[in-house]
């Protein structure tokens, strides 16, 4: 099978797409034939060394596809099923990939649109459980437009919370459509929330990363009721909690996202698509942070939602 490698740290220019032997599932895995795979900020920190400094490195955490391979012991698909989920080898962007968390792809759904899914769904609801939020709880967002910042506000909506969520003015009607109070970020950030809400709000959440930590902890009323999933070395600084999948993953979201999105509860845009053999293109215009939603490789055929 083909896939993406990179045997040196570096820009785009890095990635490679090799051949190599066809992955098999281990007990309570599937294997699917890949239709597209999910492109994620971490893909090019990875690339750049700034995470694990082994090499060569594949790349992909996330990708739908059909199954064509069980692993010993899986009783909740057969192969031929539409699913998508989590590669734990990170090699999702390729022909085939294994999955160790999946579930069905939603009906209303193509491939791209439930490749976009894992990470984002996954990251928002990790957080989400993480600061306890829940019917009657009001929640700053920073970063309310991105994909897992728009995740995070919808299913903090659907759970009932009030949600303010910061954007560029740009975004602000997006962030209307999904239930949010938009505010714009920068200077007088603190102000402009609590002119939403005079006594400050219950729990944020930064998904941004861009050093407003401090505002954030002061406008939720302490660092224990604030988290981030963009900024380590700040939540280090300020003692607020940096949330990772180290300490166990919301895999829960992905077998409760198709109920919501297939009542229009739930939707992730999907800004562009790339052929897999334009993975560095990909990743140019992820970088580049233009993007309004998810960027997806595609591969094989694309089969419409069933």
């Amino acid at each position: 099978m083909k896939a993406v490698r990179f045997s040196r740290f570096g820009g785009p220019e890095v990635l490679e797409i090799v051949d190599f032997p066809d992955p098999h599932p281990g007990p309570g895995q599937v294997r699917i034939a890949v239709r597209a795979a999910g492109v994620n900020p971490s893909d090019w920190k990875k690339r750049e060394g700034l995470m694990d400094g082994e090499l060569p490195q594949t790349m992909g955490y996330e990708a739908a596809g059909v199954v064509d391979e069980l692993g010993e012991d899986v009783a909740d698909a057969v192969v031929g099923d539409r699913v998508f989920g989590f590669c734990a080898e990170g090699a999702a962007q390729a022909e085939l990939a294994v999955l160790s968390s999946y579930a069905p792809v939603p009906r209303s759904l193509d491939f791209p649109g439930a490749a976009a899914l894992p990470a984002a769904i996954e990251t928002a609801t990790r957080a989400l459980d993480q600061l306890g939020v829940g019917s009657g709880s009001l929640l700053l967002i920073n970063g309310a437009s991105g994909s897992v910042g728009s995740a995070a506000v919808q299913l903090a909506v659907v759970r009932g919370a009030r949600v303010i969520g910061t954007a560029s003015p740009a975004n602000h009607d997006y962030l209307r459509s999904l239930g949010a109070e938009p505010v714009a970020y920068g200077e007088g950030l603190a102000e402009r929330v609590h002119a939403l809400a005079p006594d400050g709000v219950g729990v944020a959440l930064d998904v941004a990363g861009s050093g407003v930590l401090p505002e954030l902890i002061e406008l939720a009323g302490g660092a224990e009721h604030v988290i981030t999933v963009a900024d380590f070395g700040g939540a280090r600084e300020h003692g607020v909690r940096f949330s990772s999948g180290d300490a166990g993953r919301a895999v829960h979201a992905l077998s409760e996202i198709g109920e919501l999105i297939d009542s229009g509860r739930f939707s992730l845009r999907v800004a562009q698509t790339f052929p897999l053999a334009e993975v560095a293109e990909a990743h140019r215009a992820g970088e580049q942070g233009r993007a309004r939603g998810k960027l997806v490789l595609l591969v094989g055929g694309q089969d419409r939602p069933g």
